[in-house]
């Protein structure tokens, strides 16, 4: 069974065993001249092969391997992978193709939207994180030593592929990690979901096809009904941004030690519990978020090694800060967000927040 998903300008296909009939829709969507498969030295042993041997019954196909981790997706990745497809002799009339999870579809994606101005990418994700969140939404971008994504570009693909059986070779805390962005859909959107995730964690975290084939449909539906209203991020889109505040603070401050998920999951708690404190939500949405996220093995609070000043200042880092100010997106109870006048975040002093890393 495959599931369809309209994400406005392009569509997200999902199914098991997807990935044998990828080359058939990326030259469906956007057929080209040539293809740049881009992906990372953990993903290509796995399935490199097989996509550029299919795709290049359709047209000249290039591979470009860099190394796996957040902490090489930096301009200077970028640099030398936009040089290794000009030394390939790659035009406007190439396609890329996007490998990977969700450090390879940001990278791949950035490099798709400056090549020659622009040309197609499509998104193949590999982790269930990149299934249901990175490779949707079309943001692109690179990390740098003062944040993370600082740099970057709005540019939605051809199409998004999603092959739930891929997420069979991810370790167990890749799974989970992904688990905290389907959560988070659920905390920010819909609570029968939410509910549904917590009945299903051990398929989930097992790997179950049919289970996984779900969540990633649900999960895509709820953020490409949001991106479709909002595709720059001026409204209703910033609801998205539920724990990454606080999320990628944490992840920048620890140095990437935690995986992405792990830090959302923190921040997700904080950010409730942040809501609660400002009379925003109701009492009990940051218990009901731990309890879930707790039966996922997920972690809820700042690691004891991570300052609260650091946290805090990291956030001043963060590309959704306005005039100086730190915005965040706060749920009013599970399954709903505040909309405020500012338009669905809102600045929350400094002090209220060292307070609230202090005691958590």
């Amino acid at each position: 069974m495959t599931h369809t998903i309209d994400a406005g300008a392009y569509r997200v296909h999902i199914g098991a065993g997807l990935r044998h009939s990828f080359a058939h829709t990326i030259t469906d969507v956007a057929a080209a001249h040539r293809y740049a498969v881009i992906t990372d030295d953990h993903v290509a042993p796995l399935y490199a092969d097989d996509i550029v041997s299919n795709l290049s019954g359709h047209g000249r196909v290039s591979l470009h391997i860099v190394p796996e981790g957040e902490a090489h997706k930096t301009r200077d990745s970028w640099a030398r992978l936009t040089d290794e497809m000009l030394e390939a002799g790659h035009a406007r009339d190439t396609t890329v193709v996007a490998v990977g999870g969700g450090v390879v579809g940001d990278l791949a994606g950035f490099v798709a939207a400056t090549f020659m101005r622009g040309i197609p990418v499509v998104q193949c994700p590999t982790s269930l994180l990149a299934m249901i969140d990175a490779s949707v939404g079309g943001k692109t971008g690179v990390d740098t030593a003062a944040g993370k994504n600082l740099v970057g570009a709005f540019h939605e693909p051809a199409a998004v592929l999603v092959d739930v059986e891929m997420i069979a070779t991810l370790s167990l805390p890749q799974r989970r990690s992904g688990l905290a962005e389907a959560i988070k859909h659920g905390a920010i959107a819909d609570e029968r979901y939410f509910r549904d995730i917590d009945t299903t964690l051990e398929a989930l975290q097992s790997a179950d096809a049919d289970a996984t084939l779900d969540l990633v449909s649900r999960s895509v539906q709820i953020k490409a009904d949001v991106v479709r209203g909002d595709a720059r991020e001026q409204g209703k889109r910033k609801i998205l941004n539920f724990g990454h505040t606080l999320g990628h603070a944490i992840e920048h401050a620890c140095g990437y030690s935690l995986l992405h998920g792990e830090c959302v999951a923190i921040g997700m708690v904080l950010e409730a519990t942040l809501a609660e404190r400002l009379g925003v939500a109701v009492e009990g949405t940051a218990t009901e978020l731990e309890r879930v996220l707790r039966r996922a093995s997920l972690p809820i609070r700042r690691p004891s090694s991570l300052a609260p000043a650091a946290v805090l200042d990291a956030t001043r880092l963060d590309k959704k800060a306005r005039a100086g100010s730190v915005e965040y997106a706060l749920p009013t109870r599970i399954g709903a967000m505040a909309a405020q006048e500012a338009g669905w975040a809102m600045r929350v002093d400094d002090a209220v927040v060292l307070e609230l890393l202090t005691d958590l």
